[in-house]
C-alpha cells in the first residue's frame, strides 16, 4: 500500500509518495523509478518520502517550493523530527540508494555519499503540510507492473528515437551521395549528341561575304 501526494506548488502538479511502513518502504526501494528522488530525515527515523521528477527536471533543478513540499513531508511523518526544529533532511536520486542482504527491513544506505544531497527544514509550516494532505490518496498498488510497464514505454521510445536516428543518417548519406554525383557529372551521357571533328556538320564555312 502506498500514499500519494499532489503538489501544486509546480506547474504541472508533481506527484510525492510514500510507504505506509519499513515492510511498504522495501518495495519502493526495489521498483522505484530514476526519475525518483528519495527523501529521508538525516540519522532520524522517519518515512520513505519520494518525489518522481516530471519531464525536464534534474535533482539539481527542483524548485524551491517544490524542494520545500518535499521536506515538509518526510518531517512530518518523522515521529521525533516533527516535533524538532533546524530538522536535517538528506536526498538523493533512487538509483543511488544501496540495499543489502544484511541491512535490516527498510533500512538502505548509499552507493555513492558524493551524491546525497542536504537540506534543513527550519519549523513545521502548517500552511504546506496541510495543503498536501488535503491531496492524500492511499491504496494499494503493483509496484513491479508500474515499473515493468514504464520500463516498456521507455524502450518503445528509445526504438523510435533510433529508427529516427538512423531514418536522418539515411537521408544524410542519399543527399551526400546526390551531391557527389552531381559534382561527378555523373548525370551526363557524353555520347548522346556529340559531334565528331571529321564528320560534316553542315554547310559550315569560314568564307564570309
Amino acid at each position: 500500500m502506498v500514499i500519494k501526494f499532489t503538489s501544486n506548488s509546480v506547474s504541472p502538479p508533481a506527484m510525492i509518495y510514500m510507504g505506509v511502513d519499513k515492510v511498504e518502504n522495501e518495495d519502493l526501494i526495489k521498483y522505484g523509478w530514476p526519475e525518483d528522488v528519495w527523501f529521508h530525515v538525516d540519522k532520524l527515523s522517519s518515512a520513505h518520502v519520494y518525489l518522481r521528477l516530471p519531464p525536464g527536471m534534474s535533482i539539481e533543478s527542483i524548485p524551491a517550493a517544490l524542494l520545500e513540499d518535499c521536506c515538509q513531508l518526510v518531517k512530518q511523518n518523522s515521529i521525533e523530527g516533527c516535533k524538532l526544529n533546524n530538522v536535517a533532511i538528506v536526498y538523493t536520486m533512487w538509483a543511488n540508494l544501496k540495499k543489502t542482504g544484511d541491512m535490516a527491513v527498510g533500512q538502505v544506505s548509499f552507493h555513492s555519499p558524493k551524491q546525497v544531497k542536504h537540506y534543513t527544514v527550519e519549523k513545521k509550516v502548517n500552511e504546506i503540510v496541510n495543503r498536501l494532505e488535503k491531496t492524500r490518496w492511499k491504496g494499494d498498488i503493483d509496484y513491479k507492473e508500474e515499473r515493468d510497464a514504464r520500463d516498456a514505454k521507455e524502450r518503445q521510445k528509445q526504438r523510435k528515437v533510433e529508427q529516427e536516428r538512423k531514418d536522418r543518417e539515411k537521408r544524410e548519406m542519399l543527399a551526400k551521395n546526390e551531391e557527389k554525383r552531381i559534382q561527378n557529372y555523373e548525370d551526363v551521357d557524353w555520347d548522346n549528341g556529340a559531334t565528331r571533328n571529321d564528320v560534316d556538320a553542315g554547310n559550315l564555312s569560314d568564307d564570309f561575304m
